[in-house]
């Protein structure tokens, strides 16, 4: 919004408003506007969102331990999504086609898992949505975004994995199941991820920040060129709405971090995995996202395994309890440390995968 009116528009009457056109100007601007909506309005949001008695039923499935957490403000994530959408509008180029694909997943997944939320904590019903149906609306709107990227002339349908150079075959007609599986896989990762005070938007805060690395050096040629990566004509722009996503992030990691005030439902969780899944996409650094969400990936194989290996062997069990942190839980670890080693390890495969642009 401010760079269609500003520099589109009064950029040419003067010099001052050509900063503006500047993606690094914008993006920090972004960090930063998002930051601090999500440290103003934080307080009264929690006091909002109790007075709406929209507070977190905790299951019998999780350890004893949680049973402290219920009547905890949960559906935090309205107050996330919102800012990133805000903030977004407020800085990025209106009219780049990867900001509104980017819009549309973490809205419709942010609405999917609004009525999730609601059918938990509002109407009693700990099941929530049927998982088929929740599946499927996700796999619809994946599939939207893959339809629309899929028939952009520019956008190529190759597939780039880390540390190789001529490797990138094509999908071709296959890409779009490959996007929707990225998109929906990383959501529900990401959903997964969420059960402990931080433990979900610490590592996607931070693979937020390293995907906007690699949005802001894809969209520049001759860098993109240089380091052997694709090269995505007009990326450069999803820097804006992951800087958004940024500065919300941390911002509600005020709030959310050990003893957490709020929780962000599911809300939160869909809607930044499906965000992270739609700009892995994006940047054309698809299978990067086994590397940047490790820890997603973790939980959720934790949790494949554990149910594949309960049915095969009728009732046995790999670990204690997943996803992988409540079987952490259950052997003694503190809360805090376990949610602090895995930001740590969230850390290490962010620089792991910012290796990747010279390992290759």
């Amino acid at each position: 919004m401010l760079y269609n009116l500003l520099y589109e528009q009064l950029g040419s009457h003067s010099i001052f408003f050509n900063v503006f056109r500047y993606i690094t100007f914008r993006t920090i601007y972004a960090t930063i506007t998002a930051l601090l909506i999500v440290l103003w309005i934080g307080p009264w949001f929690i006091e909002k969102l109790k007075s709406l008695s929209f507070k977190e039923r905790i299951s019998d499935y999780n350890p004893e331990g949680h049973k402290g957490k219920s009547g905890t403000p949960t559906m935090g994530g309205i107050l996330i999504v919102a800012t990133i959408l805000f903030t977004t509008l407020l800085w990025a180029d209106l009219k780049n086609v990867y900001i509104w694909l980017g819009i549309l997943i973490m809205t419709s997944f942010a609405l999917l898992g609004f009525v999730d939320d609601y059918a938990k904590v509002v109407k009693g019903n700990m099941k929530g949505l049927p998982p088929k149906l929740r599946l499927l609306v996700e796999f619809v709107m994946a599939g939207v975004v893959a339809g629309v990227l899929w028939q952009m002339p520019s956008f190529e349908t190759t597939v780039a994995p880390p540390f190789f150079k001529h490797i990138q075959p094509d999908l071709g007609l296959f890409y779009i199941p490959f996007v929707m599986l990225v998109i929906v896989g990383c959501a529900n990762a990401v959903n997964l991820t969420d059960g402990l005070d931080g433990l979900a938007i610490g590592p996607a805060t931070i693979a937020a920040a390293t995907y906007l690395i690699f949005a802001y050096v894809s969209s520049n040629y001759h860098a993109a060129h240089y380091l052997q990566i694709p090269f995505v004509h007009g990326a450069g722009e999803i820097c804006i709405l992951l800087g958004a996503m940024l500065g919300a992030g941390l911002g509600f990691l005020w709030y959310n971090t050990y003893p957490a005030q709020v929780f962000m439902g599911d809300v939160g969780s869909l809607s930044l995995g499906g965000l992270l899944g739609t700009v892995a996409v994006m940047t054309k650094q698809e299978i990067l996202l086994l590397i940047v969400g490790g820890i997603f990936v973790m939980e959720a194989v934790s949790v494949i395994m554990q149910v594949g290996y309960f049915k095969m062997t009728k009732g046995k069990r790999i670990f204690r309890m997943a996803p992988i942190h409540h079987h952490f839980e259950l052997k003694g670890w503190a809360e805090p440390k376990i949610i602090v080693r895995f930001w740590i390890i969230s850390i290490f495969l962010a620089l792991v995968a910012i290796s990747t642009l010279k390992l290759r």
